[in-house]
Formats: C-alpha cells, structure tokens, sequence
C-alpha cells in the first residue's frame, strides 16, 4: 500500500497488467453487475444537465428507461447510479455494429455535445475508488468478464496505472499522477535490483 496525500493506493494498481479488449467482451461491463453505473454527486448535475444532449446517441429502450427512472436514481444506500433497461444494461449503453456495447454518454462528448467523457466510475475500471472519512481508497477490482483484459494487458506489459492515465489524471490532477508514476518507477527499479542480485 503507498500514499498519495490524503489517497491509499494498492500496490496492484502496479503489478497488474490490463488494456481493454472491447473486441472480445463486448462491452460485457455495460450489462454485468447488480445494478448501474455508480455516480459522484457532482455527475448526477450534470446528467441532469445534459441529458437532453445525450439522448440523440441512446436507442429508443435506453430513452423510455430514462424517461421512466429518470436520468440516475439514488439507491437504498444513498448512492448513485445510471438506471438499467429492464434489469439488464446500463440505459446509456449503445449497441455497436460489431455487436459491443459502448457508452451513449462518450459519445455525446465525442461529438462536442459535452463537456464530459463518461461516469468516473467507468472511466477508471479496473480500479474502484472508496471514500472514507479521512482517506480515500485505490484499489484493483478483479472481475472474470476482464480476463481478455489482463490477457491482453500481461502480453503488452501495461500496467493498470498506466492504461488509466488519462481516468486518473482526470480524477486526481497531473501532479497527483506524476508522483504516482516516481513511487512505481522507485519501486520497479528496486524491485529490478532485488531480481539481479538473486540471480
């Protein structure tokens, strides 16, 4: 575990490899799970906000789902997600013509229409982020429906830190990354010392 100010990073972040591989599952994050997208606070605004932006790039299922939830729901323990369409995917979700689905809300921002990529929450999976009263938790979710991830992510040598880049900076800042980047680099080159002096 390494510190960050106020953050508490697992050392997996580190060692785990992964690179999305939307060709093999298919987007299978948008449908998996026990319910929706979670949400910052701060998302549900501009959810709100946006949704009449958002709404031209959903299928006619994902719109009568909003239409009838609402743009997110607050759940029994106070948190926030993305309504699903009958139990199932996520309502912002788009089928694509290979048959994967990819996120209606990244596609309103791919075209100008927001000023915002996608739930943090997705942005930066693999890695789960807990607030606590007086830290906040980084941590390494694993899940089967990403194997094709970790497969792809071991063959390339990505570290999950490294393929969340642009989801971290956007979630912590460039400073913050920059110092994540020094601990893994420190840590990388003693561990390479470590390696050679056993050999």
């Amino acid at each position: 575990m390494y510190r960050i100010e106020n953050t508490l990073i697992s050392e997996e972040i580190f060692s785990k490899k992964f690179v999305c591989d939307l060709k093999s599952c298919k987007g299978a994050c948008c449908v998996e799970g026990y319910g929706g997208a979670p949400l910052e606070k701060k998302e549900t605004k501009l959810l709100g906000k946006d949704l009449k932006r958002i709404k031209p790039f959903l299928p006619e299922k994902g719109k009568k789902a909003l239409s009838k939830k609402g743009a997110f729901f607050k759940t029994n323990d106070g948190d926030y997600e993305t309504p699903l369409v009958e139990n199932k995917e996520c309502a912002y979700s788009v089928l694509s013509s290979d048959g994967s689905l990819k996120c209606g809300i990244e596609k309103a921002y791919d075209n100008g229409k927001i000023n915002w990529k996608k739930p943090i929450s997705c942005h930066l999976y693999p890695i789960r982020i807990k607030k606590y009263k007086y830290f906040t938790a980084i941590n390494y979710h694993q899940w089967n429906i990403c194997s094709s991830a970790c497969k792809l992510g071991e063959s390339l040598k990505v570290p999950v830190f490294e393929f969340l880049k642009e989801a971290l900076e956007r979630k912590f800042g460039k400073e913050w990354y920059l110092k994540l980047e020094k601990i893994y680099k420190k840590n990388h080159f003693v561990k390479n010392l470590s390696s050679l002096w056993k050999s």
